[in-house]
């Protein structure tokens, strides 16, 4: 690994983790892209890139969830009798994704994906939209079922499943710290089924750059792990500093740049 490509991934985990201590989001939004962007000036085939990149964005999930997790059990907001109902949905789910259709598809046609998810995810960001609570959680066969398409889709754009898990928990009334902390536990299950199934995949594909196993690139995990983890509480502590659903606008319309970027992949590939 060069000294420019090692300090350039720093660069990404240290903002991801200032990113989802200060914002709350997980740093998928803004990994992929970049991760899309570094693979592919390094000569890694577009389609290629783009699935690399949402695979060792999952991975870094792996890390940062474990210290999120803590800090919300500490505070006893998580409901583990939720996280053990979604979970076997969620892992259905994730392996469906990551070893069937993230195989099968285009990785042109996951850039679109990941460009949708990151447009609602931004829109939702720029006009602070909140799920009104409707109804009450369904029985453990419903939420296996929740479980299943949170974890497919989550494998399929690189995220830890919060867009999709905290709104719904939200609309099932359950209090919004409580969904945000029962979020934080399931994106484990989710991140490492998904990576199992992502380094399954890919474990025989040619043309794979150096440091790959699997669909996952080592060096930029190992990087971005490291500097994600240390800089979160950072985040954490300007939150309590700074205009926070000011920065969210603002970072709201930095995502609509990444995911017109990642159209453009999806399109050209």
């Amino acid at each position: 690994m060069t000294d420019t490509l090692f300090i350039e991934l720093v660069l990404i985990g240290a903002g991801s983790g200032v990113l989802a201590g200060l914002l709350g989001i997980g740093g998928g939004m803004v990994m992929v892209p970049i991760l899309t962007f570094l693979l592919s000036a390094r000569g890694v085939e577009a389609g290629l890139a783009v699935k690399m990149a949402i695979a060792t964005s999952m991975a870094v999930i792996v890390f940062t969830s474990i210290s999120s997790v803590r800090a919300h059990h500490k505070r006893g907001a998580v409901r583990w009798d939720i996280v053990m109902r979604l979970a076997p949905g969620i892992v259905l789910g994730s392996l469906v994704g990551s070893l069937g259709l993230f195989a099968v598809l285009k990785g042109s046609y996951l850039a679109i994906v990941f460009g949708v998810f990151v447009l609602v995810s931004a829109t939702q960001m720029l006009v602070g939209a909140r799920p009104t609570s409707s109804r009450d959680l369904p029985g453990t066969a419903g939420q296996v079922a929740a479980g299943s398409v949170i974890g497919l889709i989550s494998g399929l754009v690189g995220a830890g499943g919060g867009f999709i898990s905290v709104p719904y928990l939200a609309w099932c009334n359950v209090a919004i710290h409580t969904a945000v902390a029962t979020s934080a536990a399931l994106g484990f299950p989710i991140a490492i089924t998904n990576v199992l199934g992502f380094v399954i995949a890919g474990h025989n594909l040619p043309n794979l750059p150096p440091g790959a196993f699997g669909y996952l690139w080592l060096p930029a995990l190992g990087c971005i792990a490291a500097a994600s983890v240390i800089t979160a509480p950072w985040g954490a502590r300007l939150a309590h500093n700074l205009p926070v659903a000011t920065l969210k606008r603002i970072f709201a319309c930095l995502l609509y740049i990444l995911a017109i970027y990642m159209f453009w992949k999806g399109v050209r590939g």
